[in-house]
């Protein structure tokens, strides 16, 4: 049913050529910001989630809504989105991925791993004579993280150091 409302805002959307990508009840708004009418336009976009919004007696939690700048811009604005002003962040989650205004993945490496860690201790503490119970575990529990959205190509030593810890951590449960 949500996709019946959202249809109408990517139209609006379209119509203002300001590109939306959505996912389930998920919205993020792209656009270059190259000069103060490309800021402006942001605010359009803004201002129409705003008024769609309304019309659908829909609430946008804007402690969820942030600004991400990916690259150096000199158009500085503020941003408002359902009368509050967007906050802006150095990084953010899509779809459990970690972006940075950098576009480094080091963040996301760094959480992958640590949660990976985090759950592989947990199961390494478990007083268990079944080998085949713990590797079902450590299936069950960590391969998902380290595989879901991975990076496995990591260019930094640190990034490098930090994935060669977690696979020598696994190969020893595994052994």
């Amino acid at each position: 049913m949500f996709i019946v409302f959202i249809d109408q805002l990517a139209k609006l959307f379209d119509k203002h050529h300001i590109t939306a990508k959505l996912f389930a009840d998920d919205l993020k708004v792209y656009l270059k910001i190259e000069s103060v009418d490309d800021a402006a336009r942001l605010q359009v976009a803004l201002d129409l989630i705003t008024e769609w919004s309304c019309a659908w007696q829909l609430s946008v939690s804007v402690t969820k809504c942030s600004l991400l700048n990916v690259g150096h811009t000199h158009v500085t604005a503020d941003y408002q989105l359902a009368g509050s002003v967007l906050t802006t962040t150095e990084y953010c989650r899509d779809l459990r991925v970690t972006i940075t205004c950098n576009l480094s993945m080091s963040r996301h490496i760094s959480e992958i791993t640590t949660k990976a860690h985090q759950r592989a201790n947990c199961i390494r503490s478990f007083t268990s004579g079944d080998e085949d119970l713990l590797i079902h575990t450590f299936v069950v529990y960590v391969r998902p993280i380290v595989e879901y959205n991975s990076i496995w190509s990591p260019h930094s030593k640190h990034d490098i150091d930090s994935v060669d810890g977690l696979v020598q951590m696994l190969v020893s449960i595994q052994a």
